[in-house]
C-alpha cells in the first residue's frame, strides 16, 4: 500500500478543514477526551473535506465509531490495540495503523498484521510525556529491516530539516503534529512540508 510521505496529525476537524485543501493527502484525526456526539461531528466534517480533496483520513483510537461512521482507516496505540476487536475492524474493511516504541511492541504490532507501523519518538517531542527515550533516526533502519515492504511511519520531533535523515534511514512516511500546529503560520509550514517531501512522493 502506497501512502503519502507527509502525514499530518491534528486534534480537530477545524485543522483538517484549514489544511487539507492546501494539498495534504494523509491526515489523522487524533481527538482525546471529547463527548461522543462531538467526536462524531468532527469525524463527519473531516470525512467530507478529505473526500473532496482526495485525502486519506485516519481515525485515532475510536475504532468502533470509525466503523459506524463508515471510515476507511484507523490508528491504534498499543493500549488501544489490547482492547480492540481486530476481526471486527478487518471485517468492516478498515485499514489499520499501529504505534510501536520498543521491540516487544513491534512484535505485538506485527502479529496484528497492520497496514503500517509507526516508530517513535524519533527525536524529543513536546506533544506528550513518554516513558521512551528518543529512538534516533538509526533505529528506523532496524525497524524497516524487520517489517519489510510494510510502510514505516516516523513520528516524534520531526521538522523539514530532519526529513532526509528520516527517509534515508528507511522510513516511508514522516508524521508531524506540533511543527505545524504550533507554527506561527501553519498554512505556510504545511506547504513547506508538501514541497520538502515531494522527492519521496
Amino acid at each position: 500500500m502506497k501512502l503519502d510521505p507527509f502525514y499530518l496529525i491534528v486534534d480537530s476537524a477545524d485543522w483538517i478543514e484549514r489544511l487539507v485543501p492546501i494539498g495534504v493527502k494523509l491526515v489523522q484525526l487524533r481527538i482525546k477526551d471529547v463527548a461522543e456526539d462531538d467526536l462524531r461531528q468532527h469525524i463527519r466534517r473531516a470525512k467530507a473535506v478529505c473526500a473532496e480533496h482526495g485525502c486519506v483520513l485516519v481515525i485515532n483510537d475510536y475504532w468502533h465509531i470509525a466503523i459506524e461512521e463508515g471510515c476507511g482507516f484507523v490508528h491504534l496505540g498499543q493500549e488501544d490495540l489490547a482492547d480492540a476487536d481486530i476481526a471486527a475492524i478487518r471485517s468492516a474493511g478498515l485499514k489499520l495503523g499501529l504505534s510501536s516504541h520498543d521491540e516487544a511492541e513491534l512484535e505485538t504490532a506485527l502479529a496484528a498484521q497492520p497496514d503500517y507501523i509507526a516508530l517513535g519518538p524519533v527525536w524529543p517531542t513536546i506533544l506528550k510525556k513518554m516513558k521512551w527515550a528518543p529512538q534516533g533516526a538509526e533505529r528506523l533502519k532496524t525497524w524497516k529491516a524487520r517489517i519489510g515492504a510494510m510502510p514505516l511511519v516516523a513520528i516524534g520531533g520531526l521538522n523539514p530539516d530532519r526529513l532526509a535523515a528520516v527517509f534515508e534511514n528507511g522510513a516511508d512516511i514522516a508524521a508531524v503534529v506540533t511543527d505545524i500546529t504550533l507554527n506561527s503560520d501553519p498554512e505556510a509550514r504545511t506547504r513547506e512540508w508538501i514541497e520538502r517531501t515531494a522527492r519521496w512522493r
